[in-house]
């Protein structure tokens, strides 16, 4: 199933967007917080106590592989690693290209 995205302009919206993600029985292994600079997603998932997207999603070759790529190129292959397909996480990049969060919480 595809995971369910909201783009959000700050961290306090991505918080109210977890809250309500949990209200709505999303556990916080289920929603991941991303943002195009790396240390702010860490950020923003410690804050929200979530999840960043990991190697037990991305698999191990595209774990290793984003060591290599261009952080769109990273951000891209993470959002196909949750379920989205090439036209959506190129959609949603360009969304982390201007500033913007993603709040993402798999269905399982």
């Amino acid at each position: 199933m595809k995971p369910t995205v909201q783009v959000v302009d700050t961290q306090m919206a991505a918080m109210h967007a977890v809250r309500e993600l949990n209200l709505r029985g999303y556990g916080q292994d289920d929603i991941h917080v991303l943002a195009h600079d790396g240390d702010r997603t860490e950020a923003l998932n410690e804050a929200a106590n979530t999840k960043e997207i990991d190697r037990s999603e991305e698999g191990v070759f595209n774990s290793m592989a984003n060591l290599f790529r261009s952080r769109g190129d990273e951000l891209r292959a993470k959002l196909e690693a949750v379920g989205l397909d090439e036209q959506e996480a190129a959609r949603y990049e360009q969304e982390l290209d201007r500033g913007k969060v993603l709040v993402i919480a798999n269905v399982h």
